[in-house]
């Protein structure tokens, strides 16, 4: 499956040396939070001088540094999309927050340019998290399509025992 990405992207994705900065922003939503977490890969921009915070302005909201590494998912038609995040663990908040979830956190994985940070150049549909472990120094968590899409369809099967009413 091909993605529709700008000539300047393409470019910077394939050239040896460039100036161009890919940024990762993740949007974590669930439905305890009030408002949707906003982390950048990239301390694009100074986003206030006290407490002293760096982020991406994206669209009109900040989206706060969180130093993390993710692998993008493959585009293969017979596996769900899979993404590991791997986030350093610098606040102690962050773990809290993960642990009091009671149902899986969706989370939303774009990229976009320094250069240009109001243009997604790829988005991935939104993934749930589907398992995090904590260490002294890194949050890892695997985040997967929604798992009805991987349930069999029909789920059930039109047997006399199950359903006599039908013979």
């Amino acid at each position: 499956m091909s993605r529709a990405v700008s000539d300047r992207f393409r470019e910077a994705v394939y050239a040896q040396e460039t100036d161009e900065v890919p940024i990762c922003l993740l949007t974590v939503t669930h439905e305890t939070l009030d408002d949707p977490i906003y982390i950048s890969s990239d301390p694009t921009t100074r986003l206030s001088d006290e407490p002293l915070i760096y982020g991406t302005d994206s669209r009109g909201e900040q989206y706060i540094f969180l130093p993390f590494e993710f692998t993008l998912p493959d585009d293969k038609s017979d596996s769900a999309p899979r993404v590991l995040l791997t986030m350093d663990n610098i606040n102690r908040e962050l773990v809290a927050l993960l642990r009091s979830f009671s149902t899986p956190p969706s989370v939303k994985l774009e990229i976009v340019l320094a250069s240009d940070p109001d243009v997604v150049e790829i988005t991935v549909p939104v993934l749930q998290m589907s398992d995090s472990t904590f260490e002294d120094h890194t949050i890892s968590s695997t985040t997967v399509a929604d798992p009805l899409i991987n349930e069999p369809h029909p789920a059930g099967q039109f047997t006399p025992g199950a359903f006599p009413g039908l013979f």
